[in-house]
């Protein structure tokens, strides 16, 4: 069944409970929704929206952006990286304004328990994750001021996976899945073209199986290189997402917005004032 996508009033949640997915809020609802059978969530690093969407060096890429939901005002909250995917995360960058190692693990609200207090499923995924569970600060190309999830105290250890891990049949992925690059694939660290090649290599099929089987691919990133005021790219594929620019201003806590709105969770902390992403 294809679904649709409605944005409502930034106070106001696109689905009332998991069980009401299909049935019409209230008036201010343009249309019923059908919530995702998947999604999959890919976070990139440093790039100005100019320097992806668009550029020579990322077709692939460009070409997603054309065929899904395509932000041309999207933005980051902050400098540096890690504040950003805590806000991705759990909508607050609980008080972090740098990159140093977290080692203390935070207990405050997540998507990653919300999902899991539903009955739904989470797991993330992170390229040169030594093994499953890791809470070290980094390894070779891994570092974990990109891995949100590792961060909060009340998500499993075991829902924190390497990708070799990540399903190669695409129904048995989680119902959300963080999937993020190394520091080469993410292009914080290697040519923009190494990490289009990596989308296309990685999560190609699972985009365009996405289109036929209810689900989503959110790509994201974490910041721009401090040289348009945060201006990222963002886009989101998938069935029963309209092709097309939308021109309004969004941010991490407006994906996870869309996301908790998707499933009948309540938004947490700034996502409460966050206008979900308009799809339809």
């Amino acid at each position: 069944m294809r679904w649709i996508w409605a944005a409502v009033a930034a106070t106001a949640p696109l689905l009332a409970s998991p069980v009401a997915a299909s049935a019409p809020l209230n008036a201010t609802a343009s249309t019923a929704a059908q919530r995702p059978d998947h999604v999959v969530v890919v976070v990139m690093e440093n790039k100005r929206y100019d320097a992806v969407i668009g550029h020579r060096r990322t077709p692939y890429i460009t070409a997603l952006a054309r065929r899904g939901a395509n932000f041309t005002a999207a933005y980051g909250e902050t400098h540096p990286s890690q504040p950003n995917y805590l806000a991705l995360f759990s909508g607050s960058t609980q008080g972090v304004t740098d990159n140093a190692c977290i080692r203390h693990p935070f207990d405050a609200p997540n998507l990653g328990r919300q999902l899991l207090d539903a009955g739904l499923t989470f797991t993330g995924y992170a390229e040169a994750l030594p093994s499953t569970g890791f809470t070290g600060c980094s390894a070779g190309t891994y570092v974990r001021r990109h891995n949100p999830w590792v961060d909060f105290a009340d998500v499993p250890a075991d829902l924190n996976r390497p990708l070799r891990d990540l399903p190669s049949r695409w129904g048995q992925l989680p119902t959300v899945a963080f999937v993020v690059p190394d520091l080469c694939h993410d292009m914080h660290n290697c040519p923009k073209a190494d990490a289009d090649r990596w989308m296309r290599q990685t999560l190609g099929s699972y985009a365009d199986w996405a289109e036929s089987h209810n689900s989503l691919l959110i790509l994201t990133f974490d910041e721009d290189n401090g040289t348009d005021g945060n201006h990222i790219p963002t886009l989101v594929l998938g069935a029963g997402v309209r092709p097309g620019d939308r021109t309004q201003r969004v941010d991490h806590y407006a994906v996870l917005r869309t996301i908790e709105d998707a499933y009948g969770l309540p938004p947490l902390g700034a996502a409460a004032q966050a206008t979900p992403l308009p799809l339809s």
